[in-house]
């Protein structure tokens, strides 16, 4: 059972499609009041708020989202998963529980982020996919993309690639890796970093997306890189395609692998 100076940390998963956003707002619609208003009925009306690793943007989806919230009722882990579960609509649901101590914090204890971006190529809009997919109707150069990666990995300040309205302190971030795949029209763009800023990923979509099409070489990405100006990169691209995928912590703290970049969970 639940202990006294414990805190609850929860994996989750949502369709991003008809929130404004992760974060509670007046008159808004968000992922996070949906979950708080779900948990505080499994702790008998009273009232629970949590903590994302991560606030998503409207549209945004998640497969590896975490959060953690202290409990003010007792609850068996499985309680909270299927409880939540049992009060939440069809587009979300909680993956696992996990009890810890409160020296965890969903955020600043993350060592890195991963979000992946899907994009349909092919000159024929989504249809099945339309929500969980960019599109592009030109035909993207992998090798010109990956190219373009190169010049993104290692740390920099990502200014030209922050969202107007970024409230980040700072615009430094580490990009550990990016992976660029393909199956068949679907193009798939993997980025972990330590840190995003705000339209981060869906800025550097959109100017790889350059590269792709050949309208820029691959170096143009350093060269907006450098210049630090948003008005130089491509433009934002949509949020349908937009995946947090995983969150990472230290070992020590035994999570679920919450799962692949596909999306696809781990049965355990």
């Amino acid at each position: 059972m639940i202990q006294n100076g414990s805190r609850v940390v929860l994996g989750l998963e949502y369709d991003g499609q008809g929130f404004n956003g992760w974060q509670v707002q007046p008159d808004k619609y968000s992922i996070q009041s949906e979950f708080e208003e779900a948990l505080t009925k499994v702790a008998g009306n009273k009232k629970i708020s949590i903590v994302c690793a991560g606030r998503t943007d409207a549209g945004v989806h998640a497969t590896g989202q975490v959060v953690h919230f202290d409990p003010v009722v007792k609850r068996e882990p499985s309680n909270w998963v299927n409880g939540c579960n049992a009060f939440l609509t069809g587009k979300m649901a909680v993956n696992w529980a996990r009890v810890v101590g409160k020296k965890f914090h969903a955020r600043y204890s993350a060592r890195s982020r991963t979000y992946a971006y899907f994009i349909l190529n092919r000159q024929q809009p989504p249809g099945l996919l339309k929500g969980k997919v960019g599109w592009c109707d030109e035909k993207l150069s992998l090798l010109a993309i990956k190219e373009g990666c190169r010049h993104l990995l290692g740390g920099h300040d990502f200014s030209a690639f922050r969202a107007a309205g970024c409230q980040a302190a700072n615009a430094n971030r580490e990009i550990f890796s990016i992976n660029v795949t393909q199956h068949y029209n679907l193009i798939k763009i993997e980025i972990t970093a330590n840190a995003f800023l705000q339209h981060m990923v869906r800025n550097i979509v959109g100017s790889l997306v350059q590269v792709g099409t050949r309208k820029k070489p691959p170096i143009w990405i350093a060269e907006v890189r450098d210049s630090r100006d948003r008005s130089l990169a491509g433009p934002t691209f949509s949020s349908d395609g937009l995946f947090l995928t995983k969150v990472s912590y230290d070992e020590s703290w035994a999570f679920p692998s919450n799962c692949n970049s596909d999306g696809l969970y781990e049965y355990k």
